[in-house]
């Protein structure tokens, strides 16, 4: 068939290669929907989502229904008249009718190597669960939380040392490209789909604000996973002489440190360390409550760190 008519379902910068793809493909893209402008920063300004200013650019039709479920925006996707759906992070749950009345039904990018990490947060979990291989999967979607047939998956490695930016960003860009291989499989009729096998279905559930708090019980390694997974939103935190401390990049060095678990050494090139189960986690970048984020050696040029200072 000639390309197909495209319905684009997308909101933040994960969706936006994906989408920019699509556009440079010249594949006509009879809307984006995208969720609603939200208020952000000191004004609480409304702000576009990041995929909504693209298509903006672009002069494309945009819709940003409070809830794709409701009667009046199914009417909207009616007239469209979609060949395919392609969702990319767009986060709301689609009713039937969307996933089923596309005649090539309706797709996603899934930033992880499914049946591994379904749910609202893979990136994050793959690192804080100290993954050294991931990647994404263009499903086709179904009723369930990721569980649709597989038709393209691409694995990639995590470098060590690598965060939720820059592992983010990666996979956006290796998204995108294994969307532009998907639809012209799915136009061309020749996309296979193979069911995921749910033995073998992990979780991702959504991060919680306490899920980010520091336990300096737990080994370095594992303190380190928790902090590149949340680098840099929202954080991971301890809390230091009565205020929030964000890390947002360490290193570990296994050991005996003779010191109890939360224990703050003397600083050194490599950073702040701090005691944890088996050895030191060294603080590389930091925000405390009020201030900006700074390298940790500009940090304590302007913080007093008291003796036997302890975090936690």
């Amino acid at each position: 068939m000639s390309k197909p008519r495209l319905l684009f379902m997308g909101t933040p910068e994960f969706a936006v290669p994906s989408l920019r793809r699509l556009i440079e493909a010249v594949y006509p893209i009879v809307g984006v929907i995208t969720q609603p402008d939200k208020p952000r920063g000191r004004g609480r300004r409304l702000q576009p989502p990041p995929a909504k200013e693209l298509a903006a650019a672009h002069e494309l039709l945009i819709l940003q229904p409070e809830r794709v479920r409701d009667e009046s925006f199914l009417q909207l996707f009616r007239g469209l008249n979609p060949d395919l759906v392609v969702v990319a992070a767009f986060g709301q749950i689609l009713p039937p009718e969307i996933l089923e009345r596309p005649p090539l039904g309706c797709i996603n990018v899934h930033p992880s190597l499914l049946p591994k990490y379904r749910g609202a947060a893979p990136l994050n979990w793959t690192l804080i669960r100290g993954e050294t291989t991931t990647g994404v999967t263009i499903m086709m979607m179904d009723a369930g939380v990721d569980t649709g047939d597989i038709i393209m998956r691409r694995e990639t490695p995590v470098a060590p040392g690598e965060t939720y930016d820059l592992l983010h960003d990666r996979l956006a860009r290796l998204g995108a490209e294994l969307l532009l291989e998907t639809v012209a499989l799915l136009a061309a009729g020749r996309a296979v789909r193979t069911p995921q096998r749910q033995e073998e279905a992990t979780y991702a559930p959504r991060i919680r604000k306490e899920d980010g708090c520091i336990d300096w019980r737990r080994d370095a390694g594992a303190i380190v996973n928790l902090i590149r997974g949340l680098s840099s939103t929202p954080g991971a935190y301890t809390f230091l002489g009565g205020k929030m401390l964000k890390i947002y990049r360490a290193a570990g060095r296994p050991g005996d440190t003779g010191a109890a678990p939360g224990t703050v050494g003397t600083a050194t090139k490599d950073g702040l360390p701090v005691a944890a189960d088996d050895g030191w986690v060294y603080l590389q970048d930091v925000q405390l409550e009020g201030k900006n984020r700074m390298a940790i050696h500009d940090f304590l040029r302007g913080f007093r760190l008291p003796e036997r200072s302890r975090c936690g």
